[in-house]
């Protein structure tokens, strides 16, 4: 513990054989292979109820299109600060969001004080500014705040293609994760058609550069149905295993890490895992940088209790819930910039509903 009270950064260990992260390969899949989806989802079901998280090898997104989007985020966090602050991220949290602008406080961690030394940039899909969402101000279905293309030649054009190739394969991932949950390969065809997500082009100074005991991203769960986050050059990500120890997993280049979030564990009725992980810099004098893709359903879809995440025995937990009401409460608890248009937080819907009377 600190001086100020501060937990300490979360040792990590050398994970065991049991802790290990297990690697799904999804070529078979999306190759069409008789009886690969089942036995697809038999793996992602032990995964996901018993880790949270997965390695994704055999798909089909270019490695040149990956290093490409480091490289973009790379050059973004390379400009001067006031280019940077220009693209200041909004309410809808969109754009820009500077070092130390940003306190882990997700819903089941709920350890770090100090800011996370990380500063990033984030995209959502590409709207045209006449889009009927665009131009009725809806929450989280705003334009992008793009540098401009003489600045950084290309950026755009890179960052929406990766968008697009991160959305193909999360939808076509869909039917893995239905029959997963036995249901119908086609059930979540609906929930998603017309999916928000969110990239997130992030840069980790050198360690050195901050305080002690802070974290780049502290201990957290994430808040979406699914992350697909590509594999950096250096290593900085840790995961708490079921024991409760926190391994830092190695590096697979080009697999992508990919785990379950807040809104999974929910609409599930806490079947599948949304685990706590953390990320640091520990490269002296090296600059770290990720590319997380969050992936989630429809905004205004009501996400109640999956079917057959549910009994007599085992009542739903939650009421049901929108993306957007739930952001909202995301959103404004983590974020400086949303807090300050917004000027309030909103009420937890992270509680179950058995909880719910304090």
């Amino acid at each position: 513990m600190s001086p100020d009270g501060t937990p300490a950064i979360a040792p990590s260990v050398p994970p065991t054989e049991d802790e290990t992260i297990p690697t799904l390969d999804v070529g078979p899949y999306l190759r069409g292979r008789d009886g690969a989806l089942e036995a697809l989802a038999g793996e992602l079901r032990g995964a996901l109820e018993n880790v949270g998280f997965y390695y994704l090898t055999g798909h089909d997104v270019p490695l040149s299109l990956i290093k490409d989007v480091f490289a973009a985020a790379k050059r973004f966090h390379a400009q001067p600060l006031e280019q940077k602050l220009a693209l200041r991220a909004n309410e809808h949290n969109v754009g820009y969001m500077p070092v130390n602008s940003s306190v882990s406080r997700a819903s089941q961690v709920e350890q770090a004080r100090k800011p996370n030394l990380v500063e990033a940039f984030f995209l959502k899909r590409d709207l045209p500014a006449d889009h009927p969402d665009v131009l009725a101000n809806k929450r989280y279905r705003c334009q992008n705040q793009w540098p401009a293309e003489a600045d950084l030649p290309g950026f755009r054009a890179t960052a929406v293609a990766y968008m697009a190739a991160l959305e193909n394969l999360c939808l076509r991932m869909l039917p893995v994760y239905a029959r997963a949950l036995d249901l119908s390969a086609d059930w979540f065809k609906e929930p998603f058609d017309d999916p928000q997500y969110t990239l997130r082009l992030s840069h980790y100074p050198p360690s050195e550069a901050g305080e002690d005991d802070q974290y780049g991203l502290a201990p957290h769960t994430d808040s979406s149905f699914l992350t697909m986050l590509a594999q950096a050059d250096l290593p900085g990500l840790a995961v708490r295993t079921a024991k409760g120890d926190w391994i830092e997993i190695p590096v697979i280049e080009g697999a992508f890490v990919v785990n379950s979030g807040d809104m999974m564990r929910r609409w599930t009725n806490h079947r599948f895992l949304s685990t706590p992980h953390w990320a640091i810099n520990r490269n002296p004098g090296a600059d770290r940088y990720a590319i997380p893709f969050f992936f989630d359903a429809d905004i205004d879809y009501p996400m109640a209790c999956l079917p057959t995440c549910t009994g007599p025995d085992h009542p739903p937990k939650y009421e049901p819930i929108t993306y957007m009401d739930y952001m909202l409460w995301f959103t404004r608890r983590n974020y400086d910039h949303v807090r300050a248009k917004d000027g309030t937080e909103a009420a937890d819907p992270g509680v179950p509903k058995t909880q719910s009377d304090h």
